[in-house]
């Protein structure tokens, strides 16, 4: 049995407010030249959507020079499937759950000092700012100041001075131009499907546009790239490279299968890490900010759940690196208020991903995992399927639930949930048949069960210490989809 990695933190709710001592110099030994930071992510990009994860079709050659330049991870996931909890996580370098109303979509950032990585890296003379979406959707701006543009961001840096860039796409985010990716001449016969989709042309088309878009942010990555190496910052420059959660389509967005929660990540710095790496080893992006700061020189602030990278980054090895790496955890709150009627709460969920098992707890099985089916007038104020992105996959998954060869895989993308689910991943990797209820794997489940259970208390989660009710209450000042989809 694997140990909690988080030990000895005390149970609270809110933000942890750090003091300003945490804000003022951090510097341990520092390295003789302080890297350039490059954090570019993809809105609602999912594993496994890239060339070098040997998809047949989409091409995403910048994320593949990114990778074979440096390190290519094959098991990287977010702390929440949800744009807004996955980016606070980033932002923040600790589980989602731990934030407040930043745990939740379209939420508020809470006022204060909260030892954001880009706050603490500015403190310590970096120029620091965003271009496009970086924290969010929300009130609060906790990545940097926002720039117009990239030229307008290099424009404004002063001379001699390290960066820290968040580069933030709005791609693959629907809505999708229909036909996109088959008038480029995509092979829709060849696209990717989960096993939970439907084999269907409308459903192939769809995954393809959502490619286009894909292709889309790699050609801008490539821009940027190309911009550093004509600036001749490009070795000493850590550049990452992923996506904020899972594909904008049912079961994957806003849940904690594969399928959401897993996503692409690759990192290179041409002056410090060896290239042409494949490392196994299971990585968080609450990774990100503790690795960021290590690179800088700084000290790890003592609240971040997440662990740096650098010692896998600078390793010489591939495959398994760290032994201790051999899980993650993984949660979700309030996508969107989609509900019944006057239930203003979300899914609330967390799960247990290692080798060989996925186990989720649903914290609230009577709820709807993708919001109410229901669209008639009693609901419709709270959205139809509203934890599901609006999709001619969503529609037709919806038109022909009663069909006998598509009722089953509706069911795994809209109806209710068990409290418990387990997976055997040798067996099962699409994560398609519950053995939770099955003798067979008791022991399993129990151990996985127990095992979730010691990490969520050791990382104060208020869903096993108490007090998540607030995660209902939080204000949302975003909308939900609603019937019909056009």
């Amino acid at each position: 049995m694997f140990k909690p990695l988080i030990r000895g933190l005390v149970p609270v709710l809110i933000f942890i407010t750090l003091p300003s001592s945490l804000l003022a110099d951090q510097r341990s030994e520092a390295p003789l030249s302080q890297p350039n930071i490059v954090f570019a992510i993809a809105d609602d990009w999912g594993w496994p959507h890239a060339g070098r994860y040997g998809d047949r079709v989409v091409q995403t050659p910048n994320f593949d020079r990114v990778a074979t330049r440096g390190v290519l991870f094959t098991h990287a996931y977010v702390s929440s499937p949800s744009c807004t909890p996955s980016r606070s996580a980033i932002v923040t370098g600790q589980d989602f759950f731990r934030l407040g109303a930043a745990a939740n979509l379209h939420s508020d950032w809470p006022a204060g000092r909260h030892g954001e990585y880009p706050a603490i890296l500015q403190k310590n003379g970096y120029f620091v700012g965003t271009y496009r979406k970086s924290w969010g959707p929300g009130n609060g701006q906790p990545a940097g100041q926002a720039y117009k543009s990239v030229e307008s961001f290099f424009a404004h840096r002063p001379e001699g001075k390290p960066f820290c860039f968040w580069f933030g796409a709005s791609d693959p985010h629907r809505d999708y131009e229909a036909g996109t990716g088959k008038g480029r001449g995509m092979d829709l016969d060849a696209v990717h499907l989960f096993g939970h989709f439907p084999d269907h042309e409308t459903v192939r088309s769809d995954v393809a546009d959502y490619y286009y878009e894909v292709e889309r942010f790699d050609r801008e990555l490539g821009g940027l790239l190309d911009r550093l190496a004509k600036m001749g910052e490009i070795e000493n420059t850590l550049v990452v490279v992923t996506g904020d959660h899972g594909m904008p389509f049912p079961r994957c967005k806003a849940n904690l299968y594969d399928s959401g929660v897993h996503v692409p990540l690759a990192i290179s710095w041409p002056a410090k890490v060896r290239a042409g790496r494949v490392i196994d080893d299971f990585v968080c992006l609450t990774d990100i900010a503790p690795t960021f700061l290590a690179a800088a020189g700084l000290s790890r602030v003592p609240e971040m759940t997440g662990r740096s990278l650098l010692p896998l980054l600078e390793s010489t090895k591939s495959g398994w690196v760290d032994p201790q790496r051999d899980h993650v955890v993984v949660g979700r709150e309030r996508h969107v208020p989609a509900q019944e009627s006057g239930n203003p709460g979300g899914y609330p969920a967390r799960g247990l991903r290692t080798k060989g098992y996925l186990y989720i707890r649903n914290f609230a099985p009577d709820r709807w995992p993708a919001g109410t089916p229901d669209h008639t007038a009693a609901y419709v104020d709270n959205g139809w399927l509203g934890d599901c992105d609006n999709s001619p996959t969503k529609t037709y998954l919806w038109q022909h639930r009663d069909d006998a060869a598509v009722k089953a895989k509706y069911d795994l993308c809209f109806a209710k949930r068990p409290a418990e689910e387990l997976y055997d991943l040798k067996r099962d990797p699409e994560q398609l048949h519950n053995l939770a209820a099955d003798p067979a794997y008791a022991d399993e489940r129990k151990r996985l069960a127990s095992e979730l259970e010691a990490e969520l208390v050791a990382r104060r989660d208020p869903r096993t210490l108490g007090g998540a009710e607030a995660f209902d209450q939080f204000p949302y000042h975003g909308g939900s989809p609603r019937w019909p989809f056009r």
